[in-house]
Protein backbone atom coordinates (compact mmCIF):
# COMPACT_ATOMS: atom_id res chain seq x y z
CA UNK A 1 0.00 0.00 0.00
CA UNK A 2 1.03 3.22 -0.59
CA UNK A 3 2.89 5.32 1.97
CA UNK A 4 3.61 9.08 2.42
CA UNK A 5 5.43 11.54 4.96
CA UNK A 6 2.46 12.95 7.17
CA UNK A 7 3.51 16.32 8.00
CA UNK A 8 1.88 16.25 11.03
CA UNK A 9 3.16 12.77 12.02
CA UNK A 10 6.85 13.56 10.84
CA UNK A 11 7.01 10.03 9.67
CA UNK A 12 6.41 7.95 6.66
CA UNK A 13 3.25 5.99 6.90
CA UNK A 14 0.44 3.86 4.85
CA UNK A 15 -2.26 6.65 3.91
CA UNK A 16 -4.88 4.03 4.04
CA UNK A 17 -5.69 1.10 6.39
CA UNK A 18 -5.30 -2.46 5.44
CA UNK A 19 -8.00 -3.38 2.90
CA UNK A 20 -9.45 -0.32 2.64
CA UNK A 21 -11.27 0.75 -0.82
CA UNK A 22 -11.73 4.24 -1.53
CA UNK A 23 -9.62 7.44 -0.86
CA UNK A 24 -10.73 10.70 0.02
CA UNK A 25 -8.39 13.36 -1.02
CA UNK A 26 -8.59 16.80 -0.86
CA UNK A 27 -6.17 19.21 -2.56
CA UNK A 28 -5.65 23.43 -2.33
CA UNK A 29 -6.53 24.47 -5.57
CA UNK A 30 -5.34 27.34 -7.70
CA UNK A 31 -6.23 30.74 -7.01
CA UNK A 32 -7.58 32.07 -10.61
CA UNK A 33 -5.94 35.34 -11.24
CA UNK A 34 -3.01 34.80 -13.25
CA UNK A 35 -1.14 31.17 -15.15
CA UNK A 36 -0.33 28.54 -13.25
CA UNK A 37 3.54 28.46 -13.16
CA UNK A 38 5.90 25.23 -12.97
CA UNK A 39 5.76 25.51 -9.70
CA UNK A 40 2.54 25.59 -8.99
CA UNK A 41 2.04 22.66 -11.49
CA UNK A 42 4.73 20.41 -9.58
CA UNK A 43 2.28 20.49 -6.27
CA UNK A 44 -1.00 19.16 -8.68
CA UNK A 45 1.66 16.15 -10.03
CA UNK A 46 1.99 15.20 -6.33
CA UNK A 47 -1.42 15.06 -5.97
CA UNK A 48 -2.02 13.01 -9.29
CA UNK A 49 0.56 10.27 -8.24
CA UNK A 50 -1.03 10.01 -5.74
CA UNK A 51 -4.31 8.95 -6.85
CA UNK A 52 -3.22 7.11 -9.89
CA UNK A 53 -1.23 4.82 -7.62
CA UNK A 54 -3.83 4.00 -5.03
CA UNK A 55 -6.22 3.45 -8.21
CA UNK A 56 -3.37 0.97 -9.64
CA UNK A 57 -4.11 -0.84 -6.18
CA UNK A 58 -7.81 -1.29 -6.70
CA UNK A 59 -8.60 2.10 -4.83
CA UNK A 60 -11.51 3.91 -5.52
CA UNK A 61 -10.62 8.08 -5.48
CA UNK A 62 -12.91 10.49 -4.58
CA UNK A 63 -10.88 14.09 -5.02
CA UNK A 64 -11.98 17.41 -4.16
CA UNK A 65 -10.13 19.88 -5.35
CA UNK A 66 -11.01 23.84 -4.81
CA UNK A 67 -11.31 26.69 -7.45
CA UNK A 68 -10.60 30.03 -5.39
CA UNK A 69 -12.32 32.60 -7.44
CA UNK A 70 -12.64 35.16 -4.64
CA UNK A 71 -11.24 35.99 -0.91
CA UNK A 72 -7.62 35.29 -0.90
CA UNK A 73 -5.77 38.25 -0.30
CA UNK A 74 -2.56 39.76 -2.01
CA UNK A 75 0.00 38.90 1.18
CA UNK A 76 -0.76 35.64 2.24
CA UNK A 77 2.41 35.07 4.50
CA UNK A 78 0.60 36.70 7.32
CA UNK A 79 -1.60 35.28 10.28
CA UNK A 80 -4.37 37.34 8.90
CA UNK A 81 -3.21 39.10 5.83
CA UNK A 82 -4.05 42.34 4.83
CA UNK A 83 -4.24 43.32 1.37
CA UNK A 84 -6.63 43.47 -1.81
CA UNK A 85 -8.51 40.20 -3.36
CA UNK A 86 -6.04 38.96 -6.07
CA UNK A 87 -9.40 38.24 -8.17
CA UNK A 88 -10.28 42.19 -8.25
CA UNK A 89 -6.91 43.53 -8.28
CA UNK A 90 -6.23 41.43 -11.57
CA UNK A 91 -9.62 42.03 -12.98
CA UNK A 92 -8.84 46.28 -12.45
CA UNK A 93 -5.58 45.84 -13.84
CA UNK A 94 -6.78 43.77 -17.44
CA UNK A 95 -9.79 45.88 -17.49
CA UNK A 96 -12.55 43.07 -17.21
CA UNK A 97 -14.63 41.73 -14.76
CA UNK A 98 -13.68 39.78 -11.67
CA UNK A 99 -15.81 36.92 -13.02
CA UNK A 100 -14.22 37.04 -16.60
CA UNK A 101 -10.80 37.21 -15.27
CA UNK A 102 -11.75 34.04 -13.20
CA UNK A 103 -13.13 32.04 -15.91
CA UNK A 104 -10.30 33.08 -18.08
CA UNK A 105 -7.71 31.56 -15.50
CA UNK A 106 -9.26 29.07 -14.41
CA UNK A 107 -9.63 27.81 -18.40
CA UNK A 108 -6.12 28.28 -18.66
CA UNK A 109 -5.53 25.66 -15.60
CA UNK A 110 -7.38 23.10 -17.03
CA UNK A 111 -5.40 23.35 -20.39
CA UNK A 112 -2.42 22.85 -18.61
CA UNK A 113 -3.58 19.86 -16.28
CA UNK A 114 -4.83 18.48 -19.13
CA UNK A 115 -1.46 18.88 -20.71
CA UNK A 116 0.43 17.44 -18.20
CA UNK A 117 -2.11 14.10 -18.02
CA UNK A 118 -3.10 15.08 -14.60
CA UNK A 119 -6.62 13.75 -13.90
CA UNK A 120 -9.63 15.51 -13.29
CA UNK A 121 -10.81 15.51 -10.01
CA UNK A 122 -14.27 14.40 -8.98
CA UNK A 123 -15.20 17.95 -7.77
CA UNK A 124 -13.78 21.38 -8.38
CA UNK A 125 -16.21 23.59 -6.43
CA UNK A 126 -15.42 27.25 -7.36
CA UNK A 127 -15.64 29.59 -3.87
CA UNK A 128 -17.95 31.94 -5.44
CA UNK A 129 -20.96 29.11 -6.17
CA UNK A 130 -20.12 27.70 -2.88
CA UNK A 131 -20.55 30.75 -0.46
CA UNK A 132 -23.50 29.43 1.52
CA UNK A 133 -21.54 26.44 2.76
CA UNK A 134 -19.36 28.96 4.36
CA UNK A 135 -21.88 30.79 6.15
CA UNK A 136 -23.12 27.81 7.51
CA UNK A 137 -19.76 26.95 8.36
CA UNK A 138 -19.42 30.04 10.20
CA UNK A 139 -22.24 29.82 12.22
CA UNK A 140 -21.58 27.00 13.74
CA UNK A 141 -18.55 28.02 14.59
CA UNK A 142 -20.35 31.02 16.25
CA UNK A 143 -22.15 28.88 18.10
CA UNK A 144 -19.54 26.24 19.42
CA UNK A 145 -17.97 29.36 20.55
CA UNK A 146 -14.71 29.03 18.45
CA UNK A 147 -15.59 32.37 16.55
CA UNK A 148 -16.93 35.70 17.31
CA UNK A 149 -18.42 38.78 15.65
CA UNK A 150 -16.14 41.90 15.56
CA UNK A 151 -17.69 45.48 15.51
CA UNK A 152 -18.13 46.21 12.05
CA UNK A 153 -19.64 42.97 10.67
CA UNK A 154 -16.47 40.82 10.76
CA UNK A 155 -16.07 37.11 12.11
CA UNK A 156 -12.90 35.78 13.68
CA UNK A 157 -11.51 32.40 14.48
CA UNK A 158 -10.67 32.23 18.20
CA UNK A 159 -7.01 30.28 17.76
CA UNK A 160 -6.98 29.61 21.91
CA UNK A 161 -10.16 27.92 21.04
CA UNK A 162 -8.07 24.84 20.04
CA UNK A 163 -5.65 23.60 21.81
CA UNK A 164 -3.93 21.73 19.13
CA UNK A 165 -3.16 24.50 17.15
CA UNK A 166 0.71 24.02 15.55
CA UNK A 167 0.87 19.96 15.00
CA UNK A 168 1.39 20.59 11.07
CA UNK A 169 3.54 23.79 10.93
CA UNK A 170 5.03 23.42 14.57
CA UNK A 171 4.26 27.03 15.01
CA UNK A 172 2.33 27.15 18.07
CA UNK A 173 0.20 29.97 19.55
CA UNK A 174 2.58 30.85 22.20
CA UNK A 175 5.22 31.70 20.43
CA UNK A 176 3.38 33.56 16.86
CA UNK A 177 4.54 37.52 17.24
CA UNK A 178 1.60 39.45 15.73
CA UNK A 179 2.51 40.26 11.90
CA UNK A 180 3.22 43.76 10.39
CA UNK A 181 0.41 46.09 10.22
CA UNK A 182 0.05 49.77 9.83
CA UNK A 183 -1.29 50.96 13.34
CA UNK A 184 -0.45 47.48 15.49
CA UNK A 185 -2.36 44.72 15.70
CA UNK A 186 -5.82 44.59 14.90
CA UNK A 187 -7.90 46.18 17.59
CA UNK A 188 -11.20 43.97 16.44
CA UNK A 189 -9.09 40.97 17.18
CA UNK A 190 -9.23 39.21 21.05
CA UNK A 191 -5.84 37.56 20.13
CA UNK A 192 -3.30 38.86 17.32
CA UNK A 193 -3.43 35.22 15.63
CA UNK A 194 -6.98 35.14 15.77
CA UNK A 195 -7.67 35.11 11.83
CA UNK A 196 -10.89 36.73 9.62
CA UNK A 197 -13.41 33.84 8.52
CA UNK A 198 -15.64 36.91 7.10
CA UNK A 199 -14.53 40.17 6.24
CA UNK A 200 -16.92 43.28 6.02
CA UNK A 201 -16.97 45.14 2.43
CA UNK A 202 -18.85 47.21 0.28
CA UNK A 203 -17.32 46.18 -3.37
CA UNK A 204 -17.87 43.55 -6.25
CA UNK A 205 -18.01 39.90 -5.28
CA UNK A 206 -20.08 40.40 -1.70
CA UNK A 207 -22.77 38.55 0.00
CA UNK A 208 -25.38 38.77 2.65
CA UNK A 209 -24.84 37.01 5.55
CA UNK A 210 -26.44 37.34 9.53
CA UNK A 211 -23.54 39.26 10.68
CA UNK A 212 -23.62 41.86 7.40
CA UNK A 213 -22.32 42.29 3.82
CA UNK A 214 -18.96 41.13 2.87
CA UNK A 215 -17.18 37.69 1.68
CA UNK A 216 -14.81 35.24 2.91
CA UNK A 217 -11.51 34.71 4.31
CA UNK A 218 -9.14 32.60 2.42
CA UNK A 219 -9.15 29.20 4.96
CA UNK A 220 -12.44 29.32 5.11
CA UNK A 221 -13.72 28.16 1.85
CA UNK A 222 -11.00 24.77 1.84
CA UNK A 223 -12.88 23.94 5.63
CA UNK A 224 -16.54 24.20 4.01
CA UNK A 225 -15.94 22.82 0.88
CA UNK A 226 -13.99 19.67 1.89
CA UNK A 227 -16.53 18.89 4.57
CA UNK A 228 -19.53 19.65 2.15
CA UNK A 229 -18.03 16.95 -0.61
CA UNK A 230 -15.55 14.81 1.43
CA UNK A 231 -17.35 14.27 4.59
CA UNK A 232 -16.06 14.21 7.84
CA UNK A 233 -13.28 11.56 7.13
CA UNK A 234 -10.52 12.44 4.83
CA UNK A 235 -7.59 10.22 4.30
CA UNK A 236 -5.40 12.37 2.61
CA UNK A 237 -4.77 16.79 2.15
CA UNK A 238 -2.15 17.78 -0.07
CA UNK A 239 -0.78 20.99 -0.93
CA UNK A 240 2.29 23.14 -1.40
CA UNK A 241 4.75 23.62 1.72
CA UNK A 242 3.74 27.37 1.64
CA UNK A 243 0.59 26.33 2.28
CA UNK A 244 1.52 24.49 5.20
CA UNK A 245 1.40 27.78 7.88
CA UNK A 246 -0.71 29.13 7.69
CA UNK A 247 -3.33 27.77 5.80
CA UNK A 248 -3.75 24.21 6.72
CA UNK A 249 -2.88 25.17 10.07
CA UNK A 250 -6.35 27.37 10.05
CA UNK A 251 -8.42 25.10 7.86
CA UNK A 252 -7.18 22.05 10.70
CA UNK A 253 -8.31 24.11 13.29
CA UNK A 254 -11.94 25.46 11.22
CA UNK A 255 -12.65 21.90 10.30
CA UNK A 256 -11.96 19.75 13.43
CA UNK A 257 -13.59 22.69 16.02
CA UNK A 258 -16.85 22.49 13.44
CA UNK A 259 -16.71 18.61 13.62
CA UNK A 260 -15.55 17.64 16.85
CA UNK A 261 -12.97 15.19 16.21
CA UNK A 262 -9.48 14.72 13.87
CA UNK A 263 -11.03 15.34 10.07
CA UNK A 264 -7.99 14.75 8.13
CA UNK A 265 -6.16 11.59 8.76
CA UNK A 266 -2.87 12.74 6.72
CA UNK A 267 -1.68 16.00 5.78
CA UNK A 268 1.00 15.83 3.03
CA UNK A 269 3.13 18.56 1.01
CA UNK A 270 5.22 18.87 -2.10
CA UNK A 271 8.47 20.86 -1.85
CA UNK A 272 9.03 24.22 -3.23
CA UNK A 273 10.60 24.27 -6.97
CA UNK A 274 13.85 26.23 -8.08
CA UNK A 275 14.33 27.29 -11.37
CA UNK A 276 18.14 28.39 -12.00
CA UNK A 277 18.95 27.73 -8.53
CA UNK A 278 16.05 30.43 -7.20
CA UNK A 279 12.57 29.92 -6.00
CA UNK A 280 9.94 30.40 -8.21
CA UNK A 281 8.13 33.40 -7.60
CA UNK A 282 6.62 36.62 -9.27
CA UNK A 283 9.11 38.67 -6.71
CA UNK A 284 11.94 36.79 -7.94
CA UNK A 285 11.00 37.01 -11.58
CA UNK A 286 12.03 33.78 -12.84
CA UNK A 287 8.43 32.31 -13.22
CA UNK A 288 8.29 30.01 -16.10
CA UNK A 289 4.70 28.98 -17.52
CA UNK A 290 4.16 25.62 -19.20
CA UNK A 291 3.85 27.44 -22.23
CA UNK A 292 7.13 28.76 -21.79
CA UNK A 293 8.05 25.24 -22.73
CA UNK A 294 5.66 24.75 -25.39
CA UNK A 295 7.23 27.96 -26.92
CA UNK A 296 10.58 26.53 -26.66
CA UNK A 297 9.85 23.34 -28.82
CA UNK A 298 9.22 20.91 -26.10
CA UNK A 299 6.76 18.39 -24.79
CA UNK A 300 4.59 19.31 -22.39
CA UNK A 301 4.98 15.45 -20.95
CA UNK A 302 8.97 16.59 -20.65
CA UNK A 303 7.66 18.70 -17.70
CA UNK A 304 6.01 15.69 -15.96
CA UNK A 305 9.16 13.56 -16.66
CA UNK A 306 11.48 16.14 -15.53
CA UNK A 307 9.63 17.04 -12.00
CA UNK A 308 9.68 13.03 -11.27
CA UNK A 309 13.33 12.76 -11.55
CA UNK A 310 13.00 14.48 -7.75
CA UNK A 311 10.96 13.22 -5.30
CA UNK A 312 7.87 15.29 -4.30
CA UNK A 313 9.26 16.97 -0.90
CA UNK A 314 12.64 17.28 -1.71
CA UNK A 315 13.23 20.81 -2.64
CA UNK A 316 14.22 20.60 -6.69
CA UNK A 317 16.14 23.04 -8.96
CA UNK A 318 14.55 22.68 -12.21
CA UNK A 319 16.43 24.39 -15.30
CA UNK A 320 16.16 24.00 -19.33
CA UNK A 321 19.04 21.77 -19.62
CA UNK A 322 16.81 19.48 -17.45
CA UNK A 323 13.84 20.04 -19.63
CA UNK A 324 15.93 19.41 -22.83
CA UNK A 325 17.48 16.09 -21.41
CA UNK A 326 13.95 14.94 -19.96
CA UNK A 327 12.55 15.88 -23.48
CA UNK A 328 14.73 13.65 -24.88
CA UNK A 329 14.38 10.55 -23.00
CA UNK A 330 10.64 10.97 -24.14
CA UNK A 331 11.48 10.56 -27.21
CA UNK A 332 13.47 7.86 -27.03
CA UNK A 333 11.20 5.81 -24.69
CA UNK A 334 8.24 6.15 -27.32
CA UNK A 335 10.48 5.32 -30.07
CA UNK A 336 11.30 2.62 -28.15
CA UNK A 337 8.41 1.58 -26.74
CA UNK A 338 7.54 1.34 -30.79
CA UNK A 339 9.89 -0.37 -31.59
CA UNK A 340 9.00 -3.12 -29.20
CA UNK A 341 5.81 -3.49 -30.32
CA UNK A 342 6.74 -4.96 -33.47
CA UNK A 343 8.25 -8.20 -31.74
CA UNK A 344 6.21 -10.83 -30.12
CA UNK A 345 4.03 -10.09 -26.76
CA UNK A 346 5.94 -11.50 -23.31
CA UNK A 347 5.28 -11.29 -19.86
CA UNK A 348 5.93 -7.97 -17.51
CA UNK A 349 9.50 -8.14 -16.50
CA UNK A 350 9.21 -9.94 -13.34
CA UNK A 351 12.57 -9.25 -11.95
CA UNK A 352 12.43 -5.53 -12.18
CA UNK A 353 8.40 -5.12 -12.15
CA UNK A 354 7.86 -5.31 -8.23
CA UNK A 355 10.82 -3.10 -7.55
CA UNK A 356 9.49 -0.57 -9.79
CA UNK A 357 6.02 -0.69 -7.90
CA UNK A 358 7.81 -0.59 -4.75
CA UNK A 359 9.55 2.44 -5.55
CA UNK A 360 5.91 4.11 -6.11
CA UNK A 361 4.38 2.97 -2.90
CA UNK A 362 7.41 3.65 -1.08
CA UNK A 363 6.80 7.66 -0.27
CA UNK A 364 6.22 8.06 -4.20
CA UNK A 365 10.07 7.15 -4.76
CA UNK A 366 9.65 8.30 -8.67
CA UNK A 367 13.54 8.94 -9.00
CA UNK A 368 13.97 5.54 -7.94
CA UNK A 369 11.36 3.89 -10.68
CA UNK A 370 12.73 5.96 -13.42
CA UNK A 371 16.14 4.62 -12.61
CA UNK A 372 14.85 1.11 -12.73
CA UNK A 373 13.27 1.64 -16.00
CA UNK A 374 16.37 3.03 -17.22
CA UNK A 375 18.13 -0.19 -15.92
CA UNK A 376 15.53 -2.38 -17.89
CA UNK A 377 15.40 -0.36 -21.15
CA UNK A 378 19.16 -1.15 -21.95
CA UNK A 379 19.14 -5.18 -20.48
CA UNK A 380 20.07 -7.42 -23.32
CA UNK A 381 18.57 -10.19 -21.15
CA UNK A 382 15.14 -8.72 -21.17
CA UNK A 383 13.07 -9.45 -24.50
CA UNK A 384 11.36 -6.83 -26.59
CA UNK A 385 8.09 -7.81 -25.92
CA UNK A 386 8.83 -7.98 -22.25
CA UNK A 387 10.18 -4.45 -22.30
CA UNK A 388 6.47 -3.11 -24.34
CA UNK A 389 4.30 -4.56 -21.51
CA UNK A 390 6.58 -3.02 -18.65
CA UNK A 391 6.79 -0.10 -19.89
CA UNK A 392 3.37 -0.13 -20.50
CA UNK A 393 1.72 -0.90 -17.44
CA UNK A 394 3.97 1.08 -15.40
CA UNK A 395 3.04 4.48 -17.68
CA UNK A 396 -0.86 4.27 -16.44
CA UNK A 397 1.38 5.81 -12.90
CA UNK A 398 4.36 7.92 -15.22
CA UNK A 399 1.52 9.67 -17.38
CA UNK A 400 4.07 10.08 -20.14
CA UNK A 401 1.80 8.90 -23.20
CA UNK A 402 4.76 6.17 -24.00
CA UNK A 403 2.41 4.37 -26.65
CA UNK A 404 1.79 7.33 -28.52
CA UNK A 405 4.40 6.29 -31.32
CA UNK A 406 3.18 3.04 -32.12
CA UNK A 407 2.16 2.90 -35.67
CA UNK A 408 3.66 6.04 -36.33
CA UNK A 409 6.94 4.46 -37.28
CA UNK A 410 7.51 2.18 -39.78
CA UNK A 411 6.56 -1.49 -39.23
CA UNK A 412 9.94 -3.56 -39.14
CA UNK A 413 9.62 -6.50 -41.67
CA UNK A 414 9.61 -10.01 -40.03
CA UNK A 415 12.64 -11.27 -38.51
CA UNK A 416 14.38 -7.72 -38.26
CA UNK A 417 13.24 -6.67 -34.71
CA UNK A 418 14.70 -10.05 -33.15
CA UNK A 419 17.94 -9.08 -35.22
CA UNK A 420 18.38 -5.64 -33.63
CA UNK A 421 17.53 -7.46 -30.15
CA UNK A 422 20.32 -9.52 -31.23
CA UNK A 423 22.84 -6.93 -32.30
CA UNK A 424 22.55 -5.09 -29.02
CA UNK A 425 23.36 -7.86 -26.94
CA UNK A 426 26.74 -8.58 -29.49
CA UNK A 427 27.93 -4.71 -28.89
CA UNK A 428 27.14 -5.14 -25.01
CA UNK A 429 29.49 -8.11 -25.39
CA UNK A 430 31.88 -5.96 -27.70
CA UNK A 431 31.67 -8.71 -30.39
CA UNK A 432 32.11 -6.34 -33.29
CA UNK A 433 32.12 -8.72 -36.10
CA UNK A 434 28.65 -10.15 -34.61
CA UNK A 435 27.14 -6.89 -34.63
CA UNK A 436 28.55 -6.05 -38.09
CA UNK A 437 27.12 -9.00 -39.46
CA UNK A 438 23.70 -8.35 -38.12
CA UNK A 439 23.90 -4.95 -39.62
CA UNK A 440 24.66 -6.79 -42.78
CA UNK A 441 21.76 -9.16 -42.03
CA UNK A 442 19.42 -6.03 -41.44
CA UNK A 443 20.53 -3.89 -44.57
CA UNK A 444 19.30 -6.95 -46.45
CA UNK A 445 16.07 -6.47 -45.07
CA UNK A 446 15.54 -2.85 -45.94
CA UNK A 447 16.43 -1.84 -42.31
CA UNK A 448 19.36 0.82 -41.32
CA UNK A 449 20.77 0.99 -37.88
CA UNK A 450 22.85 3.78 -36.42
CA UNK A 451 24.73 3.49 -33.17
CA UNK A 452 24.27 6.86 -30.61
CA UNK A 453 25.18 7.35 -27.08
CA UNK A 454 21.45 6.15 -26.23
CA UNK A 455 21.66 2.97 -27.87
CA UNK A 456 21.22 1.79 -31.31
CA UNK A 457 18.47 2.92 -33.63
CA UNK A 458 16.86 2.08 -36.77
CA UNK A 459 14.74 3.31 -39.86
CA UNK A 460 13.56 1.78 -43.18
Amino acid sequence: MLRLYDTRHRQVEPILPVGARALRMYTCGPTVYRYAHLGNLRSYLFADLIRRVAERQGVRAMVCQNITDVGHLADDAEIDPLGEDKVLAQARAEGRSALEIARFYEDAFRRDTGALNLRVPERTPRATETIDLMIELIIKLLEKGHAYKGPDGSVFFSAESFASYGEISGNRLDALHPGHRVGGVDPRKRFHADWALWKPAHRDLTWDTPWGRGFPGWHIECSAMSLAFLGEHVDVHTGGIDLRFPHHEDERAQTDSAVGHEVVRHWAHGEHLLFDGRKMAKSTGNVVLLSDVTDAGLDPLAVRLALMEHRYRQQMNLTWDTLHAADRTLNRWRSKVAEWAESPSKPIATDSAPAIQSAFNDDLDTPQALRLLRALERDPAIPPGSKFETFLHFDHLLGLDLSSEIGRIPVLPPGAAELIDQRSRARTAEDWPESDRLRDALAELGVKVADTPDGQTWTR
